[in-house]
């Protein structure tokens, strides 16, 4: 099998999530079959305090993985395990939700305003009960590998067996931050029957294998690969950054009740029910 052609290509949605921050809605419900095993991806990002101060105040997660990698400004957090701190320009922050975390995000009032990405990871059956854990990463902790063409910084996986930042994932993914400089090319691995998507965020993106070859795919764009052995991308003239993301598709039910994922119905009624009771939380506090 040769290279992974584009199957789809989507644009974000506005919306305000949280306690009214806008943001781009890049994936999320409805399209996590075709993203499987990631579920949502936000693109957020202003320089006006009144689109992200509201920020996200406490609230609940189970059954997921949330990751934030921040591209401008700050980010404050705390959770119910009693940890605690801000990321800044380039750090990232994996939460493993498991059996149950509650845990708020607030952005800081900066000059530069705020930008980031948060993307939701699934978690399998046999790990949606695990138990919570909060790891951070400033950016110096991120690997990265330089070449004539680019630098790919490694968030999560590996690349040129360069091994990431963050080990030990449950889903084993490759997170990947690629900065392709103008009007260059680059072959990027992927296995057979991975999940592969690119989401643009600076600049314009090609790829070789595509219907129309020649197409420059503009900022904002989520580009969904098809299957093949790998992806051939190439940059404009204003280079092209962008996040690269693989993964081994679950293929289990989803049942997803906002901020909580497990697999039936009769498990997220009771996740709520538990929330509602201040039972929600294994350990730590509930309130």
């Amino acid at each position: 099998m040769g290279k992974r052609e584009v199957t789809r290509v989507f644009g974000g949605t506005a919306t305000r999530d949280g306690a009214g921050v806008t943001l781009e809605r890049v994936f999320g419900w409805g399209k996590e079959k075709l993203f499987d095993p990631f579920l949502l991806l936000d693109s957020f990002g202003s320089k006006d305090p009144r689109d992200y101060l509201p920020g996200f105040p406490f609230h609940p997660h189970r059954g997921i993985e949330t990751v934030t990698y921040m591209l401008e400004g700050k980010v404050k957090h705390r959770d119910s395990l009693g940890n605690q701190g801000t990321i800044g320009p380039g750090d990232i922050q994996w939460m493993t939700a498991g059996g149950g975390i509650i845990h708020e995000e607030m952005p800081q009032k900066s000059p530069e305003g705020v930008r980031g990405l948060q993307l939701w990871v699934n978690l399998p059956q046999k790990h949606k009960m695990t138990s919570p854990k909060y790891r951070d990463l400033v950016a110096s902790e991120i690997p990265s590998v330089k070449l004539d063409t680019s630098e790919v910084k490694i968030i999560a996986g590996s690349y040129r067996e360069v091994p990431g930042a963050l080990r030990d994932i449950i889903i084993n993914p490759t997170y990947l931050d690629i900065n392709l400089y103008p009007q260059q090319t680059l072959d990027l691995e992927a296995s057979l029957g991975e999940t592969v998507f690119a989401f643009l965020y600076e600049g314009n993106l090609g790829v070789k294998n595509a219907t129309e070859p020649e197409k420059l795919f503009q900022a904002g764009s989520c580009i969904l690969f098809g299957d093949g052995e790998g992806v051939e991308v190439f940059s404009g003239s204003n280079g092209a950054r962008f996040i690269f993301l693989r993964g081994k598709p679950l293929k289990e039910p989803i049942a997803w009740g906002g901020p909580i994922v497990m697999n039936t119905q009769k498990e997220l009624d009771q996740a709520f029910r538990e929330y509602a009771g201040g039972t929600f939380l294994k350990g730590g506090k509930n309130s």
